[in-house]
């Protein structure tokens, strides 16, 4: 299999709308769960605790919220979601993680699964010089990353014009390719 120098893979458009609809949808919910009246929360058979109601609804507008200022940031960035070439790889997708990767860091992949939303987990060779890197928040989502997955970096194809096994199979291929170039 032949593979190009350099590969980029664009976000999917499209894929980030239906995210950003789906984020206001839940932020609403949020809303709606928020504003619910006690008495009514507390006569209920299930979850009849209001401050329990009211957290998750804050909870859900925070989180969402948050959710949906990513997608709407990411709808008007027009970069790449990943590019792969022979010095590496750079991800746009993952949050915090712009910042590109040589060959030589990424010891492998492995993939992770949260119900049905799979990722790519970039396992790294020295991961906590990318954990400590970047702003504080971006430093809080690389620690979360790593604590949930093993690795501060992981890419979901949800927001890319690639489908999952695609991208599996395409770092995969770059790996091997200049990892056994460099090798020589």
């Amino acid at each position: 299999m032949t593979i190009p120098d350099e590969r980029v893979v664009p976000v999917s458009q499209g894929k980030v709308l239906l995210l950003i609809i789906g984020a206001i949808a839940f932020v609403a919910l949020g809303f709606w769960t928020f504003q619910l009246d006690p008495a009514w929360i507390a006569s209920q058979r299930l979850y009849n605790d209001p401050a329990l109601v009211h957290a998750f609804g804050v909870i859900a507008m925070v989180f969402f919220g948050f959710c949906g200022i990513v997608g709407v940031r990411r709808l008007v960035d027009r970069r790449p979601g990943l590019v792969l070439n022979s010095a590496g790889i750079l991800v746009y997708s993952s949050a915090g993680s712009a910042k590109p990767i040589p060959w030589e860091e990424i010891a492998g992949f492995d993939t992770f699964a949260i119900r049905r939303q799979k990722f790519l987990v970039i396992k790294l060779v020295t991961p906590e010089k990318y954990v400590n890197s970047g702003g504080p928040l971006a430093r809080a989502l690389k620690r979360a990353n790593m604590r949930m997955v093993g690795s501060p970096v992981a890419i979901a194809s949800n927001t890319l014009k690639i489908s999952f096994d695609e991208l599996v199979t395409l770092c995969s291929s770059y790996l091997a390719m200049y990892r056994n170039a460099r090798g020589r």
